[in-house]
């Protein structure tokens, strides 16, 4: 019987390339270059499983250009996202899945970003908690970082943790691969990683882990911090020290190939009723949530606390969202339109009203009249009527929309 290995180069399995197709599968997403969606892949699978497996053992894959998208970006502006074919991605999830077990332990536990058992909730609580004990705040934002990231450090970062040949090869070459831009022109990339690619997570834990989570945790020992991939949160017990530690990071990013954005970089007073200095900035936002003061009715009256809650960026993204599906479009029963918008509701509010979610109330309420609109549209309802129709639907199927435990029509 003659072994695996002596046939192939690179220890990769049909199971382990199977798997992958399913992560990848699971997690969705459009057609690259090639303008091949999952579904269309499927169509032959084993076919072309194989033959990905193939060119993976033997060293002779090489990955198609991504395709240029632009996404609209909370703040104003565009993203550019990279999204490779479907075969890439199921490449990439192989070494994903192959190399982060045997390095996810090692980073920092205030790394909170694409990390197994870690959630950006968990980072808001810890977040919550040292707004609580420090009172002051350096809210760090990194000019372009997935565009902009060194591949030469990031190479010499992966082989710190891994020597097999295999691995760092299709890293360099999934970094190397060209950008097929909007104009269908294919730009050479000298840095960064795609943002949409399923190993560009990792990449760029690996790259702050050295970067930034390390460092600190060696020369500031007593700094705390939350990192979610490319967004950090840092505390300080005083404004002198804020401004020092941002020094002493723009220097150490621009030793690393980065830059910080002025523009977004703030020194935040996490201003509270015990806390009664006068500062300029005195919110920040953390991964869709605005951290700031506010009054909070207590046993002893209204008092000001610093706490999170639904930030109105992330507002604003759930509202254009809403529409832009169109519901008038939607020529269908009250409960299948129920059925469309549920589980988008469903995840806008495990995630928004983890704090505060009264906060979010306008919101829901946003949603409702978009539904009496819906109504106004295919019912041909008066306004005020289709309002009144909700409310009869409510007295009967009250938990018929998620969103109704907040905000009754």
């Amino acid at each position: 019987m003659i072994d695996y290995f002596e046939t192939k180069t690179n220890p990769i399995t049909k199971k382990m390339v199977l798997e992958a197709y399913k992560k990848v599968k699971e997690n969705g997403g459009s057609a690259g270059v090639d303008q091949q969606n999952l579904e269309a892949y499927a169509r032959k699978l084993p076919k072309n499983l194989y033959r990905l497996w193939n060119r993976l053992t033997s060293g002779s894959y090489f990955p198609s250009p991504v395709r240029e998208a632009k996404i609209p970006k909370k703040s104003g502006g565009y993203r550019s996202l990279g999204i490779p074919t479907v075969e890439d991605r199921i490449a990439q999830q192989v070494v994903k899945s192959y190399l982060e077990p045997k390095i996810d332990f090692t980073f920092h536990p205030d790394s909170y970003g694409y990390r197994s058992g870690k959630s950006a909730h968990d980072a808001l609580e810890a977040a919550d908690k040292r707004c609580r004990e420090f009172q002051w705040v350096l809210d760090v934002d990194i000019k372009g970082f997935f565009d902009n990231l060194d591949h030469e450090l990031l190479l010499k970062g992966l082989e710190h943790y891994t020597k097999e040949k295999w691995v760092n090869m299709y890293v360099k070459r999934w970094l190397k691969a060209g950008v097929l831009s909007s104009d269908n022109v294919v730009i050479d990339r000298i840095s960064g990683t795609p943002q949409g690619g399923v190993i560009s997570p990792l990449l760029a834990n690996i790259y702050l882990h050295f970067t930034f989570d390390k460092w600190i945790e060696k020369y500031y020992p007593y700094v705390r911090f939350e990192r979610y991939c490319d967004d950090i949160v840092i505390h300080c017990v005083s404004q002198s020290q804020a401004e020092f530690i941002k020094r002493v990071i723009t220097k150490r990013f621009n030793e690393c190939k980065l830059e910080l954005n002025e523009n977004k970089t703030h020194i935040v007073y996490c201003k509270n009723r015990f806390r009664k200095e006068k500062h300029k900035n005195v919110s920040f936002d953390f991964l869709g949530y605005t951290f700031r003061p506010r009054l909070w009715k207590t046993k002893q009256g209204l008092m000001l606390v610093f706490t999170p809650c639904m930030s109105q960026q992330a507002k604003k993204a759930v509202r254009d969202k809403i529409r832009g599906l169109a519901l008038y479009r939607f020529q269908v029963s009250i409960q299948e339109l129920a059925k469309t918008l549920n589980p988008k509701l469903r995840g806008w509010i495990n995630y928004y009203c983890k704090y505060n979610k009264w906060s979010t109330n306008k919101l829901w309420s946003f949603v409702n009249l978009k539904i009496a609109k819906w109504l106004k549209d295919n019912r041909k309802f008066p306004i005020r009527r289709a309002f009144r129709w909700l409310r009869g639907v409510f007295k009967i199927q009250p938990n018929l929309f998620a969103h109704w435990e907040f905000a009754r029509p």
